[in-house]
């Protein structure tokens, strides 16, 4: 039975004695913040305790060396608990603030963070792998998939760009916004969008001016008719993968090479 105590005394986790830093999230950066440090039935301020099996109500006072007010016997100094310019220092005396902010406020990693260097390094390690997978992926790419991905963030003016051009933005791009860059790699409608909207600048299909039908640019024949609110590329690029979309496919890529 020693032994066992003795096990669970060194696995137990110890609260680390340092000075701590918050930041608001999302980069804010307000003159001044004030952070809820007391509950009331407008602004709750309560933590499950998951031994106990009930919500505990929180509340920050100076004067005491825990931040749950069932705990906190006799007078206590109500503290308020503000952030300057985006920032909260608080020295590592201050254990029941810090507790309060690190582990049990509601607030935690939604309305601010604790600096932690590790989980930065671990969140700074994971960008730079997105950002080297992606433009190693952008560096491989050919032309067409390229500009069907640059279409998508910068419009018709990608028709009139060479292909050195397009390899440059598409680096750019990938390095800037590798996730995006990614998952619009993946989307195998994006080439399809592509093709459909150059047939439609070269004339060889057209978009009626509601937006609703497309038709062959010769002889004005109905080739589709776009689903209510959908996008009408969208959905040409849908029609493509059906046995009639893929003889139209065809037709428009003899007329397009």
């Amino acid at each position: 039975m020693e032994e066992l105590k003795e096990q669970k005394t060194e696995t137990t986790p110890k609260w680390e004695m340092k000075d701590r830093n918050y930041y608001l999230s999302n980069n804010r950066e307000p003159l001044t913040f004030k952070l809820g440090s007391r509950h009331t039935s407008r602004h709750p301020l309560l933590w499950f305790d998951p031994e106990k099996g009930y919500e505990r109500e929180l509340r920050y006072a100076s004067n005491k060396r825990t931040p749950f007010a069932d705990e906190q016997e006799g007078p206590v100094t109500l503290e308020h608990i503000i952030f300057k310019d985006g920032v909260l220092s608080v020295p590592k005396e201050k254990v029941a603030l810090q507790q309060l902010l690190s582990l049990y406020h509601p607030g935690r990693n939604r309305l601010y963070k604790e600096h932690d260097p590790v989980v930065i390094a671990k969140d700074e390690l994971v960008d730079l792998e997105l950002e080297i997978e992606a433009m190693n992926s952008a560096q491989s790419i050919d032309i067409d998939q390229a500009e069907a991905i640059l279409r998508v963030e910068q419009g018709s003016i990608v028709s009139k760009m060479s292909s050195k051009e397009i390899k440059r933005d598409i680096l750019l791009f990938a390095k800037s916004n590798p996730k995006m860059f990614i998952a619009l790699a993946n989307d195998e409608n994006v080439v399809l969008r592509n093709f459909a909207i150059k047939a439609t600048e070269t004339g060889i299909i057209k978009l009626a001016d509601d937006q609703r039908t497309f038709k062959w640019g010769t002889n004005g024949r109905k080739l589709m008719t776009v689903p209510f609110d959908e996008n009408p590329y969208s959905a040409m690029a849908s029609f493509f993968k059906t046995d009639e979309g893929l003889e139209v496919y065809r037709s428009i890529e003899k007329k397009l090479s």
